[in-house]
Parts: C-alpha cells; structure tokens; sequence
C-alpha cells in the first residue's frame, strides 16, 4: 500500500507502531467570514452537503488504519474549524463514526469548537450525550460594536445563550476573546472578562487582534475604513485579562489560556508538550515521531536522523471524489525537534525542565533570556516571565536560533 502525498508516493513499512493518542479534525465550514480570520474556511450555504462532509472526514480517518500500525484509545479528540457546530445533527454522526473506528479512552476529554449562532441548547445536550465533555465557544466580546467591526454574526445576548446551554448541558465550557480591539474601551473589555465568566465558563482563551494579510481587516485597515490595533491597548488588555482572570480563580497556564483550577484543555497541552497527534481534514495539520513518521511513509526512504515529521493536508473541503493528498511534509531532526519542544514549552506557565534544555543544547540561550528579564530559573525549570510572554517572539527566536 502506498501514502499519497501531493506528488510524493512512498511506501508503507512493515513496522507496526503505535499512533498518536491525540485525533485534530477540521471542519472547514462557517455561517460567514470574519474580518480577522485566515484560517482555511470557506462560507456554509449548503454546497458540499453536510452528510458528504462527514463520510469524507471518516475516510481520512480510515485512512490511517493500515495493518502498518496500531491505534490504542484517543485520550483527546478534538473537532475545530471553521465552525463544527453549523453541521447541526451531523456533527453527531461524525463524532459517532469516528469513535466506532478508533474508541475514546475511559477519561478522554472530547472538545467541539463552537459559536453562538449555532450552538444550540439541543444540540449541546446531544453532543454531551454522544461523549462531548466540552466545548470552546468563539465570543470574542460581550461588546455588540466590536462583533460587528469584527465581522461576527452574533451578538452579545446570543454568546451567554450559547455559554449557558453548554453549562446547562453539563459541558465544560471555554470562551474565546480577543483583545485590543479599536474602540473598545479599558472597562468594556473588563466587562466581556467578567461576563464570560459570570456566564459560568471555567476556561478563557485571550488572543490579541492580530492583521494577518489579505484578510478583510487587513483590507479595510488599507482603505483607512478602520483602524488598525494599538499595540499599547493590546498590551493592557492582556495585562487587564491577567489581573482580572487571575482574581476570579483563574490561573494562567499558557502565555493566552487560563483554567480553573482542573479545567485546562489537555488536548492543547499536548501540542505545547511535544505529543505527537493525528489531523485530518481540509488545511489540517498533524505530528508523528520519528518511528511513526517511518511507518506512515512520511519520512524519506534513505530515512536519517528524523525525529519528526510535521504534514499538512490541502485546503480543500471535498476535492471531487478524491481524498486531500497532503500538500507537505517537514522534517525535523531529533536535535531540531528537542529545540522545537524546548521553544513551545516557553509558552507554559511551568516553562521547561532543566534536562530537555540540555538536550535541546539551549541552556546558553536561556541564560541570555534570564539577563534581559525574559525567562527564571528555579528549583531546576526554566520558566518565562510576563515579560517573556509579552516578547515571545524575542523567546522563541533565540531558542530556535541556537545551532547544534
């Protein structure tokens, strides 16, 4: 049996091995476009149907299942987008098929993107029933203005209708915001922080507005029809999210996600702790290790020193009857893919320890990072300050830069 890899063909191996205990699948559907987004989507209006989209993310899946390797239960599954929740009653049925070909773990955590406009209290019930345990809800803001400069199609009341049928439905809810938005003021923004939470979520994503080219913003930003972010604002907002999260019980885990105590998304931890995880769909991206790598026909057939293979599919939703090739493959090295873990561990509170930054040979760079207030050292982690989270970029360049 042969991977199809755009135009790359390689073999199976005959080595059986264990894959990632972590499943990605996208969705790429949305009620509309958002004036910031450019992650792969294209609008929902019917065409491709709904059913012809969930019979083409099972085949994916299916694809994996070679006698080349063995699946052991998912410890988290995790369907993004897009938006899943505007497959309505078929986003069940996938949720179902999926699990029928590779079941979930007796504790696996199972999160569904969501938002508001689609998220109903019905629907949340029957996701809680089909083994969901939690969903992240794209609000945003709790301020009607901002939502519209944004480019959402819902407003303030519909997000806590939303919040509270996830809560209702006995989920554990996460609310998605984003900072530094023009024209919202300190104490609006304040208001959004304590309304998701009043609303009874118990995980914040804060992401700051960011111009990604060629999106809407991005052109209207050009045209002088908005705004564009102050970095100052986004700079106090972060800070505002912290102090204001932080005295309502949340701890901040990750550089833009804070948790109840209990309440972190494992599924994304296991991104930023270097766990190798399986993605599927149109603009997916997934990781295998290297052994993996080498039983998946991913790495090269002359094989070397491959520690990881990073791949993408292409961003398509249904191309004609045939399944998405992958539209590339990224090696990494054992020594790059220690440095990659040592640079996205930087993004946690509890930083990285001092054994892989030995491995990852990047104890000189995090000595220098020390000196310019950017990163600790105690009881034996290196950890970033809230400086270093504000400077990430300064973090993660120096890390990854170092040659070894």
């Amino acid at each position: 049996m042969t991977s199809q890899t755009g135009d790359l063909v390689t073999p199976w191996s005959d080595t059986r091995v264990s894959l990632p205990r972590h499943l990605y699948v996208h969705v790429p559907l949305c009620s509309s476009r958002c004036s910031y987004c450019d992650f792969f989507s294209t609008v929902d209006d019917g065409l491709p149907e709904h059913a012809a989209v969930v019979g083409h993310t099972v085949a994916l899946l299916r694809g994996w299942l070679t006698p080349q390797v063995r699946w052991s239960a998912l410890e988290t599954l995790y369907i993004g987008g897009g938006t899943p929740t505007v497959l309505g009653p078929h986003l069940v049925q996938l949720i179902r098929s999926l699990t029928a070909l590779i079941p979930l773990a007796s504790e696996a955590e199972v999160t569904v993107e969501a938002n508001p406009e689609s998220f109903t209290p019905a629907l949340a019930s029957a996701l809680a029933a089909e083994g969901v345990t939690r969903v992240s809800i794209g609000v945003q803001s709790l301020d009607d203005s901002a939502l519209v400069g944004l480019g959402r199609c819902h407003d303030s009341a519909t997000a806590l209708a939303a919040i509270t049928a996830g809560v209702d439905a006995g989920l554990d809810v996460s609310a998605d915001l984003i900072c530094g938005v023009p024209g919202v003021s300190a104490e609006a923004w304040e208001r959004s922080l304590r309304g998701v939470v009043e609303a009874g979520v118990s995980h914040v994503s804060v992401y700051p507005l960011t111009v990604e080219a060629a999106t809407p913003l991005a052109r209207a930003i050009e045209a002088g029809e908005t705004l564009a972010p102050d970095e100052d604002a986004v700079v106090d907002g972060m800070h505002a999210a912290a102090a204001v999260l932080g005295e309502l019980g949340f701890d901040r885990y990750e550089v833009a996600n804070y948790a109840r105590p209990g309440h972190r998304s494992l599924h994304n931890t296991a991104y930023w702790t270097g766990k190798p995880y399986i993605g599927i769909g149109g603009g997916a991206h997934g990781m295998v290790d290297g052994a993996q790598a080498r039983a998946l026909g991913l790495a090269p057939e002359e094989g070397g020193d491959i520690g990881r293979a990073r791949y993408a599919y292409a961003a398509h939703v249904l191309p004609g009857d045939q399944l998405q090739p992958l539209s590339s493959i990224e090696h990494l090295t054992v020594a790059e893919a220690a440095r990659e873990d040592a640079m996205l561990g930087m993004r946690m509170s509890e930083g990285i320890s001092e054994g892989l930054a030995v491995r990852a040979r990047v104890t000189p760079a995090l000595e220098s990072l020390v000196a310019d207030g950017l990163v600790t050292f105690a009881d034996g982690r290196w950890r970033p300050t809230e400086r270093g989270w504000l400077f990430g970029n300064e973090v993660f360049s120096r890390i990854w830069g170092v040659v070894g």
